[in-house]
């Protein structure tokens, strides 16, 4: 914690000398400039405690478009005017992100975006494997992988994360779809797959899945 300008104003009055001629009362010459010095040190003091929390990319404000240069952000996956959350959001996703093409490292980078996902896996129809019922796939499908995730994905505001003036929330999958096409390995098809409230007579695949018109709303019956 940085220290205040009393702090430092006490700290120089107890190097100097004793005696009448180095007076401690505020009013006295001397004391009022050891309180001009104290000012200049204690701003320097608060300056070097900032940067403790600059040189951390989940609170940094200053220093944000430095993090954002070095890293190519920010993201046109973004838009246009990403808030304060979710510019903190891409630079720790950036920094984290080692790369990877397994289903656990894509659901955490999700995470790190404040979003829920899960993923499924196709594989081609095989005799003596398939059964009455399945899906037929074809072989191109081992390339295809798809992602599932709510119909309006919502991530909220945080405290010490947002800033006055952002919205409340923010709706949509816009930033983890095209985040996700970015990251997908180059020779495979990634699919989305919407999931919404299913109820007892509401039309599903055979993965448990509603099944929704071109609209986007479930079929109930």
């Amino acid at each position: 914690m940085a220290l205040t300008a009393d702090d430092y104003r006490g700290l120089l009055q107890n190097l100097l000398p004793s005696g009448p001629a180095w007076p401690r009362e505020p009013s006295a010459f001397v004391t009022r400039m050891l309180d001009a010095w104290a000012q200049e040190f204690a701003r320097i003091d608060a300056r070097v405690d900032a940067l403790i929390e600059e040189a951390d990319p989940r609170s940094t404000l200053e220093l944000l478009p430095d993090w954002e240069s070095m890293l190519g952000l920010p993201d046109p996956c973004a838009g246009e005017s990403p808030t304060l959350q979710q510019r903190h959001a891409a630079v720790v996703a950036k920094l984290v992100n080692g790369g990877g093409q397994s289903e656990a490292f894509f659901v955490e980078f999700a995470q790190s975006l404040g979003y829920e996902i899960s993923i499924s896996t196709f594989r081609p129809a095989r005799i003596n494997e398939a059964r009455c019922g399945d899906r037929c796939y074809g072989q191109d499908w081992i390339f295809a992988w798809s992602v599932d995730l709510p119909l309006t994905s919502v991530v909220f505001a945080r405290i010490n994360q947002s800033t006055i003036g952002e919205p409340l929330a923010n709706w949509g999958n816009d930033v983890i779809q095209c985040q996700l096409q970015d990251l997908k390995p180059a020779h495979t098809v990634l699919l989305f797959r919407y999931l919404t409230e299913i109820f007892d007579n509401t039309v599903v695949d055979d993965f448990g899945h509603p099944v929704l018109t071109s609209d986007g709303y479930p079929i109930v019956i």
